[in-house]
């Protein structure tokens, strides 16, 4: 509602604000700038998650206890079995610590461990310690997925940094959009209203020209019907107003009900736009810097685990540690002796009837299209960064002309109006200034409108502040 309405109808001024503040409120307010923090949110954690895996775990394990009453059959030494009643308990607690190795793919593990076995009906109680053991797993000729996740991971993390960038642009560049919706409105209220006012000036003058008989029964009820028109144009623009204004406060983050008017912005940015420029932002901010080298890199992926994981695979585990068992706990870790264990584990595929070398050939032709592809999309992105670049300088020429003619359609109104209240020229000509001089305040508008939301997009393809000289990475 404008401001003039708001005080027609005896209510308080409603709220005034600019595009920046606008565009302040949809950053700080809107769901959609919440929306995209929660996914910068969650790529981070995703990230962290990565890291972690790289890092020394450490875990308690145990069972406190797993205890068992039952009638179990025991061989006798005469071959015979007999029934017999154990009633047992086995406990255990063990501290562990795994490192992964990225460069080979293993991993490197320390571990103690002290078990406890209990015979109820007995009464024996034996304890079995492990102090300390060492050893790794590590796959050979294998595909080894850590190696391929340290490459994968911190792009992917780049790139959810310059989407975040990329979708608060994004937010501010439709802000822009619903503000000068709600100003196109709020300019054909005020058009209407201004309109009405005129028309009821222009008939009460014409009612006087008509019974005075120097003004006909025709251009009489022409006045009379422009100002009926007037007034539905009117009515009609308040509804359409009324609905922009209620979806623009949903988006931005106004309460609902709350008054508001938006004010045009006085100044448009003093830009200079080099092409070449323009471009070495984009290739040097936008995510698609880190987004292609991503999906080339897990398309190669694909391939080296279609070829690792289907043809000779061998696991190599081994152990070093010492372990005692005694009657008590302390005892169980006194002069320990020493464990060892080696497996070395193959497996060979012999006849598989092609199915390996299909695998990796499906792999190796997708990540050729991917490759493509690509180069496919790199080239568009350059090309909507060009047509971007053009678009402002078209738009700077055209709100400069809009602007001009904005203003000599108002002069050239007045200038009519004038004239036909002194009765020189008809009805139509001074309806013919009128939408004149309406169509050229819609058009300024409309280029206003289309010069800031190229502005924004410029600034999303870019990620870059023509205004201060500066990448946008530099305000995270």
């Amino acid at each position: 509602m404008p401001l003039a309405q708001a005080q027609q109808t005896g209510l308080e001024p409603a709220r005034r604000l600019t595009l920046q503040e606008t565009i302040d409120l949809a950053l700080s307010s809107s769901i959609a700038a919440k929306q995209a923090s929660t996914n910068k949110t969650s790529s981070y954690w995703q990230y962290r998650t990565f890291k972690a895996d790289y890092r020394p775990q450490l875990a308690l394990s145990g069972t406190l206890p797993d205890f068992s009453r039952s009638i179990v059959p025991v061989i006798q030494p005469d071959g015979t079995t007999d029934f017999k009643a154990v009633s047992i308990s086995n406990s255990d607690v063990g501290l562990s610590m795994r490192q992964a190795v990225g460069f080979t793919g293993g991993e490197i593990f320390v571990s103690s461990q002290s078990q406890r076995f209990d015979d109820f009906n007995q009464g024996l109680r034996r304890y079995n310690s492990f102090p300390a053991v060492i050893g790794f797993k590590q796959p050979l000729f294998g595909f080894n997925e850590l190696a391929w996740a340290k490459k994968v991971e911190p792009l992917r993390f780049q790139e959810s940094e310059r989407q975040y960038l990329e979708d608060r642009e994004t937010v501010a560049t439709t802000a822009t959009q619903r503000f000068f919706e709600v100003l196109l409105q709020q300019v054909n209220y005020d058009i209407a209203s201004k309109n009405v006012e005129n028309n009821q000036a222009l008939f009460k003058i014409a009612e006087e020209k008509y019974r005075l008989g120097r003004l006909s029964r025709n251009e009489l009820l022409q006045l009379q019907l422009s100002l009926m028109n007037a007034q539905l144009a009117q009515a009609q623009a308040s509804t359409e107003l009324k609905t922009v204004t209620m979806q623009f406060a949903a988006y931005v983050g106004l309460p609902q009900g709350e008054r508001m008017v938006v004010q045009a912005p006085q100044e448009v940015p003093t830009l200079e736009v080099n092409e070449q420029a323009a471009l070495e932002q984009a290739r040097q901010n936008r995510k698609e810097r880190f987004q292609n080298e991503r999906k080339v890199l897990q398309a190669q992926q694909q391939v080296a685990e279609a070829r690792g994981k289907g043809g000779f695979n061998a696991d190599l585990y081994a152990t070093f540690g010492l372990t005692k068992n005694a009657n008590n706990f302390s005892e169980s870790f006194a002069s320990p002796e020493n464990q060892q264990q080696v497996i070395l584990g193959f497996n060979v595929p012999i006849v598989d009837w092609g199915r390996q070398k299909a695998r990796v050939k499906t792999a190796e032709a997708k990540l050729q299209l991917t490759q493509y592809t690509v180069e496919q999309e790199q080239t568009a992105f350059e090309q909507s960064v060009f047509t971007q670049v053009n678009q402002i300088e078209l738009l700077k020429e055209r709100l400069r002309i809009t602007a001009s003619a904005d203003s000599i359609g108002q002069e050239r109104y007045n200038i009519t109006k004038a004239t036909f209240l002194v009765g020189r020229i008809s009805i139509t000509d001074l309806n013919i200034a009128l939408q004149e001089k309406d169509q050229a305040r819609r058009a300024h508008i409309a280029a206003l409108q289309d010069f800031w939301v190229a502005y924004y997009r410029l600034r999303a393809l870019t990620l870059y502040d023509f205004e201060r000289g500066m990448p946008l990475l530099a305000e995270k």
